[in-house]
């Protein structure tokens, strides 16, 4: 059982470091000697969302902390936090954050998120897919 709690860190590890990389749940899985799904089933019973849906709140958090250093483009973070295309990318982050990438940018350009940093961190933190409401 301890032994597994390791191999799950070393994996939560693995995409909080390469989430800019090209990650499968298959490829962190052959990296610790399990099956795909033994992991997904282990990861999300230990951290409370798959291997997938955690690499993609890493995703999501950091191109928000990019949108608000402000000097990418839209198209520049896509890339940069390891999206292959942009559709999917605003697709993800609408589903995450509840707007697009753009209306975050101009709402951080409007000055909408003028709190302290751990403060924003905490309130914009991207949920998991299809959590936030539907205005």
């Amino acid at each position: 059982m301890n032994e597994q709690l390791v191999a799950l860190r070393r994996v939560r590890d693995r995409i909080d470091r390469e989430f800019d990389r090209p990650l499968s749940v298959e490829a962190l899985a052959a990296g610790e000697h399990i099956s795909a799904g033994h992991l997904s089933r282990r990861f999300k019973a230990a951290y409370g969302e798959s291997p997938y849906s955690y690499l993609m709140t890493r995703r999501i958090e950091r191109a928000m902390a990019l949108i608000r250093r402000g000097d990418l483009s839209i198209t520049d973070i896509c890339f940069t936090v390891g999206f292959s295309s942009l559709g999917t990318f605003s697709t993800r982050f609408s589903e995450l954050v509840g707007l697009s990438p753009r209306q975050h940018r101009d709402g951080v350009a409007a000055g909408e998120h003028q709190l302290p940093t751990i403060v924003v961190k905490n309130a914009l933190r991207p949920v998991r897919n299809r959590e936030v409401p539907r205005g």
